[in-house]
């Protein structure tokens, strides 16, 4: 370091250096005295420190050596080394610019007070430096940023103002750079609503890391623009943060960009994901629900649909779709898709074979009527591409999307592509159809062929098997077809098939299991059939329908007959082949024997016509009012008095006398007469009791067994109430029993059909509880007032200690539910007593009475 020494004294002088060398210090000396010496020594020796004395002989002195110093702005070290300063002196020469002084006596402090006061000289050097460099800085960033189109800034942290904002602000932002110097958030009220809350909660960490970030503006006109910015952190000499300078890109061009490949990507997705669903669609409809699907993901669309054109009706009717549907097609105006509408996107496609596009919805005055459907799920855009087969509109595929302005020349492009891809797999898919149509189906009736029958007869065969039930298969060919079609030609033979083919549709059981097999010949299954009459039935019903009337051909009228080959399974045969063999062979048998149907085995034939001759003894019988009921009385088993009667249905059979139950009433069921029979005896229950009132007998209230097929009328309920009502009976005293496993056919509905039921004071009584499945969760929501216990458990409870702990807990279940229990099947004393013990409440059998016709039940009523 270079020191100057202002000392008239060359031993004073020496002194100094002799401490400062002492001390390890390396400098360069020079020694002046005079005002000359000193300020040429100033400029030319240039010194990093200056050791002054305080007093010279002559004009000069330190306080001068210091104010010339000052007046020359040189910031170098001053210090006083004397022996005449005085305090007082060295306070006012400190206040002049002094750095520190040392006075002689106290040379030991030289050495410190030099090297503090070359430090805080370096910190100011340093200081300047840094200063200098900023504002250089500073300068050329304002000349930068005033010749560049991004935003530059420099924000004041303590202030919290703007200190500079460049002129390409003004530009971007559409706003003044004075509004931002006025209020620093003007640039934060710009950006999107969507993006604002991101950028807030980004904005520190930026500071510290540096780290690029992009949102969007929206700027007073309206428009948008995408924002890259980056921020700099500027600290202070103490670490603190003291400014903020960034850089804010416009890079709107560039997303857009970015959107437009990202965009192309997905198309191009959409496009490869629907060539690879052509090579393994099945059908149109999944063709074209997966299509639209992809178009949602990966193509990311709001809405996709697509329309195939009616000629008929004049419209496009969508057929498949995808993505915020909802009630899209409700809100959607009628003429929006009907061809003829003049003005509307989707026929401007159809008509014109060309992709009809709309890349700003809210201002496309075609869409207003639409704008607020279209709104609800933040629809910029949409394009209606049309799917062309042989040169003519079949249908279109309807695109939108989120932002506006999505569809330009190259979407189109592939989107046109997409669409001819999908018209191919359309017309690809078509002509499969037909081939698999003609493979399996008449194209003369449209019938299934014999093979689809056959296909579907196996499988009804597999779950015949393991269900247990029968399957029938019908054969039958219209009789001298062949001279019929002599007579009236080709074409009214085939015009009359077709005619017979549609009546069998509407009188076969299941038209899907009826089948054109050969010329004149049609064939049909009947499956979960109980036994060969339920067959007949179906087939006489069918025939009914089919040959009941004449037919028109030409002008004239053709009555036409049919015989029919039946063959069942598995008596008949296990496998369809063998089935149809043997079905076509009892076929032939019957048209050589003129019966209108035969079945496969003539013993077969002989139990059918046993049936029907049963069935034919049923309806005289309910026409010549030969059904009867007896009746057998409930006894309460604490007083002994009889507490109700169970209504029993008998047949007295002109031939054969008294016929019970069990032979005749699962032929009732499977014909349907259950439904008459069982309202009659509902109705004659009512009567009998009205009767015996008349007489002035105390009737009890009188039970009446009701069937599953009654159960599940629609009018059941309200069958009962004409009943009631009829009888004039107030109260009556009807009492309706229902078994267990019916019930739980269906709970819900049987629940609601039997609280109505109780609404109108009957009583409602489980038959045969305990042999069913009902949970106790069920049977305590059931609206019944009694249970019957099986008579299988009655019998047995004397001899199984399980079966009268069963009866003993369901009495004591039946209590607890606030049930009365009624034990049927009693025949001892034995067991009467014991039912006592577990306070079961009524009983009915044997025991006490058989059931009796109406006068001896009404001679034993008088009695107790």
């Amino acid at each position: 370091m270079r020191i100057l020494n202002v000392e008239d004294s060359e031993l004073d002088a020496e002194l100094c250096w002799r401490e400062l060398d002492r001390a390890g210090l390396k400098f360069i000396k020079e020694r002046v005295w005079s005002r000359e010496a000193y300020e040429q020594a100033l400029h030319d020796f240039a010194p990093d420190l200056i050791l002054c004395d305080f007093s010279f002989p002559g004009a000069f002195d330190g306080l001068t050596a210091l104010a010339i110093l000052k007046e020359k702005s040189m910031d170098i070290p001053f210090i006083f080394v004397s022996g005449t300063i005085g305090e007082d002196r060295a306070v006012d020469a400190l206040k002049k610019g002094a750095t520190d002084y040392v006075l002689k006596e106290h040379m030991d402090r030289l050495v410190p007070v030099v090297k503090r006061a070359l430090q805080e000289a370096m910190k100011r050097v340093v200081l300047q430096h840094a200063r200098a460099a900023l504002r250089e800085s500073e300068e050329r960033f304002r000349q930068l940023a005033e010749n560049i189109r991004d935003v530059f800034f420099l924000i004041d942290v303590s202030d919290q103002r703007v200190l500079y904002v460049s002129h390409a602000y003004e530009e971007i932002w559409n706003e003044s750079c004075a509004s931002l110097y006025e209020n620093i958030n003007a640039w934060r009220d710009a950006i999107h609503p969507d993006d604002k809350e991101k950028t807030a909660r980004s904005y520190e960490e930026r500071v510290l890391t540096g780290l690029d970030y992009e949102y969007r503006i929206v700027r007073q006109d309206g428009t948008l623009r995408w924002i890259s910015d980056r921020v700099f952190p500027i600290w202070d000499e103490s670490g603190r943060l003291q400014r903020i300078a960034g850089v804010a890109s416009d890079i709107t061009l560039r997303k857009r960009a970015e959107e437009r490949i990202e965009r192309l990507n997905r198309i191009y997705a959409v496009l490869s994901g629907i060539n690879t669903l052509i090579v393994r669609a099945k059908s149109r409809d999944g063709l074209l629900n997966e299509a639209c699907r992809i178009a949602i993901d990966p193509g990311r669309f709001r809405i996709a649909w697509v329309g195939l054109v009616d000629r008929d009706e004049d419209v496009v009717k969508p057929v498949a779709s995808a993505g915020d549907v909802r009630d899209f097609f409700d809100a959607m105006p009628q003429t929006a898709l009907q061809i003829g509408q003049r003005g509307e996107l989707v026929e401007q496609a159809v008509f014109s074979g060309k992709p009809v596009i709309s890349n700003d919805v809210k201002r496309d005055p075609r869409l207003q009527a639409q704008l607020r459907s279209l709104d609800e799920r933040r629809i910029g855009s949409l394009a209606f591409v049309p799917l062309l087969l042989d040169g003519e509109t079949a249908g279109v595929l309807a695109l939108y999307a989120a932002d506006a302005g999505v569809f330009d020349d190259e979407e189109i492009r592939l989107l046109t592509e997409l669409a001819g891809d999908i018209a191919f797999a359309l017309d690809y898919l078509a002509k499969g159809e037909k081939l698999n149509y003609l493979a399996f189906y008449d194209a003369l009736t449209g019938l299934p062929n014999r093979a689809l029958l056959a296909d579907r007869l196996s499988q009804q065969l597999v779950n015949a098997e393991q269900n247990g039930t029968k399957v029938a298969l019908v054969i039958g060919d219209v009789k001298r077809f062949r001279l019929i079609n002599e007579s009236f030609g080709r074409q009214n033979g085939d015009m009359l098939l077709r005619e017979i083919a549609e009546r069998a549709r509407l009188g076969w059981p299941n038209p899907d299991s009826l089948a054109h097999i050969n010329a004149d010949c049609f064939a049909g299954t009947l499956v979960e059939i109980k036994d060969e009459a339920v067959a007949v039935h179906a087939l006489e019903r069918a025939l009914k329908v089919v040959t009941g009337s004449p037919y028109t051909i030409g002008e004239k009228e053709l009555a036409i007959s049919m015989s029919a080959g039946i063959a069942v399974f598995p008596a008949d045969g296990d496998t369809a082949e063998t089935l149809f063999k043997n079905a076509e062979a009892a076929l032939k048998k019957g048209k050589l024997s003129g019966e209108r149907y035969t079945f496969y085995q003539p013993s077969m034939n002989e139990r059918v016509a046993e049936t029907l001759l049963l069935e034919n003894k049923m309806r005289r019988a309910i026409d010549n009012n030969e059904f009867t009921l007896y009746y057998q009385p409930k006894l309460n088993l604490a007083t002994g008095n009889i507490s109700g009667l169970e209504a029993l249905i008998r047949w007295q059979d002109p031939d054969n006398g008294i016929i019970l139950p069990g032979e005749f009433i699962p032929l009732l069921e499977e014909t349907g007469m259950i439904l008459e029979v069982g309202a009659w005896a509902i109705r004659r229950a009512l009567t009998d009791q009205r009767q015996w009132r008349m007489r002035g007998l105390q009737a009890p209230r009188i039970a009446v067994n009701v069937s599953a097929i009654q159960l599940r009328q629609t009018n059941f309920v309200e069958t009962v109430r004409e009943a009631i009502m009829d009888a004039n009976l107030t109260p009556h005293g009807l009492d309706l029993e229902i078994t267990e496993s019916l019930i739980m056919e269906d709970v819900e509905e049987s629940i609601r059909k039997l609280e109505t039921l109780r609404d109108m004071n009957v009583n409602i009584a489980i038959d045969d509880f305990g042999t069913g499945y009902s949970s106790l969760s069920y049977l305590a929501r059931l609206p019944v007032q009694l249970l019957k216990i099986d008579r299988s458990f009655i019998i047995a409870m004397t001899r199984d200690a399980e079966s009268m702990a069963f009866v003993s807990t369901i009495i004591s279940l039946a209590h607890s539910l606030r049930l009365k229990v009624i034990a049927e099947g009693v025949e001892t004393e034995e067991q009467s007593q014991f039912l006592k013990l577990l306070k079961c409440d009524e009983m009915q059998g044997y025991l006490f009475s058989e059931p009796l016709p109406f006068e001896q039940i009404t001679a034993l009523l008088d009695k107790h």
